[in-house]
């Protein structure tokens, strides 16, 4: 994007990425105006005066869009409302944040996709990386925007990719591209589970023989959406031994390559759960496809704790132990927490509504839920799917949803905050969301009244 100068380019949302961007264009002279549907009361960090940076609030402005030369678009804004969707038609090029990036960033990428595990994947790899000494980006999705790279000698560059982030890509082509599973999520934003899984495989639409992915060989949406994949495939297996790659055996990771075998024995491990395991063995794999040292990998994979807000152990009190796992915004990933955990389970779930189908979690409610707390705009459909099998409450906040849990979850027991949905309904983000339930736990008293 070095030809951005004296451009009109307008960046579509003010989140980080947003900011992020217009930054960049910004220092690179083009003429940029920032614009966001929300008042600037709702929006965190704009720019001054000083920055050069115009903002378009509070609504898209028709005179904006027809000025514009570019529009760089943030994950979070779709391709189909009316002013983007009215900018295509004209023929106004629209790029993604990671497509602007990539095309100033020289080092080789790793990019790590799927409905769940993404963040924890992409956190072990880049301990992974910087272990074995390589000066290594890590963010993307899940955190620093991809373009605030730009500007630095990297030796690799580790990024968590959404789906909405490849809707606006065109030459965007990862050295080492995975995806982890796939499961409903999103269903607000795409019509169907197939568009969902179109956007997700556009991760390895520039890949040739190259390049590699790595692939869980468990999932079998997963293997069926791989079959154009033109890039050498590297394959995962929680459960079984592979000829090549990354197994399972004994209670061992096993990784088989070129005739030879390294066996790292997962009880190491300070992540617990087996879809820990297969984020671990997803990790692992472009770190030694690269020549990290299997024993420095493995020692930056036991080394990691896990990340804030998913599954992570509050407090136990008066006998109940209460986690947080605000990530959890689609029902796969609560399934996965809710298998990790013994019955009796309160479980508090809700917010944000994404569409999809709230049956997966029909037989774990029913084996391990005692009692489940249903907050936020998908509190109806909640009840609606999963009321019926277990004793079930509405709680009018996420404080008032902790105060209800704790008089009713008995000694031996745990409360789950598990939402299953997006947390824009009440909170900016999931991170608020779980230091909201944080604090409220904390604030408990020791005895119940």
């Amino acid at each position: 994007m070095n030809d951005s100068a004296k451009k009109n380019i307008v960046v579509v949302g003010a989140g980080r990425t947003g900011l992020a961007l217009a930054t960049y264009f910004r220092r690179r002279g083009a003429q940029v105006v920032l614009s966001d549907s929300r008042p600037a009361e709702r929006i965190d960090g704009l720019p001054g005066q000083e920055s050069g940076i115009v903002l378009d609030l509070g609504g898209h402005s028709k005179e904006v869009f027809a000025r514009a030369d570019l529009l760089a678009i943030s994950p979070g804004v779709p391709l189909t409302i009316a002013p983007v969707a009215a900018a295509i038609a004209r023929g106004v090029p629209v790029l993604g944040e990671i497509e602007v990036a990539f095309g100033e960033l020289s080092a080789p990428l790793v990019a790590i996709t799927g409905t769940n595990g993404k963040s924890t994947t992409t956190s072990v790899m880049g301990d992974a990386f910087r272990a074995w000494g390589k000066k290594t980006f890590v963010g993307g999705n899940l955190g620093t925007p991809l373009i605030e790279a730009v500007g630095e000698e990297w030796n690799w560059l580790v990024a968590e990719i959404s789906s909405f982030q490849l809707e606006a890509i065109d030459n965007f082509r990862p050295r080492y591209a995975l995806l982890l599973n796939l499961t409903e999520d999103h269903l607000d934003r795409y019509p169907e589970m197939a568009a969902y899984v179109a956007a997700k495989m556009r991760i390895f639409e520039r890949m040739t023989e190259e390049d590699v992915a790595v692939l869980n060989a468990e999932d079998p949406l997963v293997m069926a959406a791989a079959a154009p994949i033109r890039a050498r495939r590297i394959l995962f297996s929680s459960r079984r031994l592979l000829a090549e790659g990354m197994g399972v055996d004994a209670g061992e990771i096993v990784w088989r390559l070129a005739g030879a075998e390294t066996r790292f024995p997962i009880d190491e491990l300070q992540l617990q759960g087996l879809h820990n395991v297969e984020n671990v063995m997803a990790a692992l794999a472009p770190p030694l496809l690269a020549g990290c040292p299997p024993a420095t990998a493995w020692g930056a994979a036991c080394a990691f704790a896990g990340l804030p807000h998913r599954m992570t152990a509050v407090r136990r009190l008066n006998g109940v132990t209460w986690y947080n796992d605000s990530k959890g915004t689609n029902v796969g990933s609560v399934v996965k927490s809710l298998a990790g955990l013994p019955a009796p389970v309160t479980l508090i779930a809700g917010g944000k509504d994404k569409g999809g189908d709230y049956a997966p979690l029909a037989d774990l409610v029913r084996a391990k839920v005692a009692h489940l707390i249903v907050i936020g705009q998908a509190a109806d459909r909640l009840r609606a799917a999963l009321g019926a099998l277990t004793d079930t409450q509405t709680a009018a906040t996420l404080e008032d949803a902790v105060r209800r849990a704790h008089e009713v979850t008995p000694a031996g027991g745990s409360v789950l905050l598990s939402p299953g949905c997006s947390s824009f309904d009440m909170f900016k983000s999931y991170e608020e969301r779980g230091d909201v339930f944080v604090r409220a736990v904390r604030a408990l008293p020791e005895e119940k009244a």
